[in-house]
């Protein structure tokens, strides 16, 4: 292990104890990392991340995953042991949210005295389950990556002009709205379509970008699909009806919108009748 490694280790374990946790994006290599939450996407790019880190300091880090779901006791042992030449590891332990009790127990245990010259990341996928297990980590000066779903507008705008900001690239707001209107309810999607534009265009992202690329895909609410019905665009409006049913769309939402929307084309007819 070189000194730099260790000084990194040292810095963010340190700084971990009584925190609320790191971004996905600033998280280091550090003797425990927790990466819990149950946004698969924003999970998986942290313990990426890790990883590249690690392999930056050293290209021939040694990486041992290991899943919970099926852990025996000793085996984190036996994972981090001391190997011969001493050389750097990394052990991803996956789907601890599903993991045995003893791989609670052994996760536990060793952050109270980790092993030198190895991160272990654990990934916690939310959930009840080891809570208090993982407050324990916490306790023990594990680093946490909270990776929840990203449920607010604002937030998955955010998201956007990150996501194409990090490529080099920059996006106007009308691009951003467009693109969350499109893949707001998936956040997987919602990053590939980001790359896609990223690599397929040039320039600024704009709403017309968007449209040439995604223009067929729309989010299915209840209001667009009776602006549709009540413009008279009636397979708009069965193909967005059909899209919002088969995403698992309330129809009571969608039935009370078409009833919204009708009442406000009558109070407006009835008015120019008056006139």
């Amino acid at each position: 292990m070189t000194p730099p490694r260790t000084s990194a280790r040292g810095s963010a374990r340190g700084t971990s104890r009584g925190s609320s946790g790191v971004s996905w994006k600033d998280v280091e290599p550090a003797p425990v990392v927790l990466v819990m939450g149950s946004e698969a996407l924003l999970a998986e790019r942290a313990v990426e991340r890790v990883l590249a880190r690690a392999r930056q300091e050293d290209p021939a880090v040694e990486v041992t995953r290991l899943s919970a779901p099926g852990y025996e006791a000793g085996t984190l042992g036996v994972a981090a042991s001391p190997s011969l030449f001493d050389e750097a590891r990394v052990v991803v332990v996956d789907d601890l949210h599903q993991g045995t009790d003893a791989a609670f127990a052994d996760a536990v245990a060793y952050a109270g005295a980790p092993a030198p010259d190895v991160v272990l990341v654990l990934r916690h996928g939310g959930g009840v389950r080891g809570r208090k297990y993982l407050d324990a980590l916490r306790a023990a000066g594990a680093v946490a990556v909270v990776c929840d779903p990203i449920k607010r507008d604002a937030d998955k705008a955010a998201f956007v002009a990150d996501e194409v900001a990090r490529a080099g690239r920059r996006a106007d707001q009308g691009a951003v709205r467009a693109l969350v209107e499109a893949y707001g309810s998936d956040l997987r999607e919602l990053a590939a379509a980001c790359q896609q534009l990223v690599a397929d265009t040039s320039g600024v992202l704009t709403a017309a970008t968007v449209a040439s690329y995604h223009g067929g895909r729309v989010e299915a609410t209840g209001f667009r699909v009776a602006d549709a019905a009540t413009a008279g665009r009636a397979g708009e409006a069965v193909a967005l009806l059909r899209h919002a049913l088969a995403t698992g769309t309330d129809p009571v939402p969608l039935v009370a919108a078409l009833a919204v929307k009708l009442r406000t084309l009558a109070k407006v007819a009835a008015a120019r009748g008056r006139g």
